[in-house]
């Protein structure tokens, strides 16, 4: 349950930065994504949280059913057009149809990866270079089990110094 939560939320993080070809300013930002998922999810022991963060992860935060996570964007991210690691099929998964007009955005997500199958679709809007709110919807399996998941995310640059918090691009997962 977990790693599928966390999986389909990084899409609708990464939803975002899809389409931010220059409306994100580069930096470091702060994004919360709320769901029903994240109000269901087991929490991680405190020392197995400390013991992650000594590794280098950087563990979001769990508030009130919301994820909160600080992410780094770079000048590159901020000016392609790509979701880190779709691209490269990471996860099976496939950005098309991306629509935008003004600083509102659509993109839908395919996944027919191994691991990740099915559609979904975020749509959202940006208020200037420094913030956006969105939503996610999924539909489908990851690692055989089903995923019907919403989500409503909003993001805020906070500095454009990201200090010790790696690009949002390290964030997916390695073949």
């Amino acid at each position: 349950m977990r790693k599928t939560t966390v999986a389909v939320l990084l899409c609708s993080l990464l939803s975002a930065q899809a389409l931010a070809a220059g409306q994100m300013k580069p930096g470091l930002w702060e994004m919360t994504t709320k769901s029903d998922a994240m109000k269901n999810m087991p929490k991680i022991p405190p020392e197995q949280m400390e013991q992650m963060r000594k590794m280098g992860v950087n563990v979001p935060q769990f508030q009130d059913g919301a994820m909160v996570t600080r992410v780094c964007i770079t000048r590159q991210m901020a000016e392609g057009d790509q979701l880190p690691g779709l691209e490269k099929n990471e996860m099976g998964c496939q950005s098309k149809n991306m629509v935008r007009n003004g600083g509102s955005y659509s993109v839908d997500i395919v996944c027919n990866g191994a691991a990740m199958k099915g559609e979904g679709r975020a749509k959202g809007t940006f208020n200037g270079n420094e913030s956006y709110t969105s939503t996610y919807d999924f539909k489908g399996t990851m690692h055989g089990q089903p995923v019907n998941q919403h989500s409503e995310n909003s993001g805020r640059w906070l500095s454009a110094d990201c200090g010790n918090v790696k690009p949002v691009a390290e964030m997916m997962p390695k073949k």
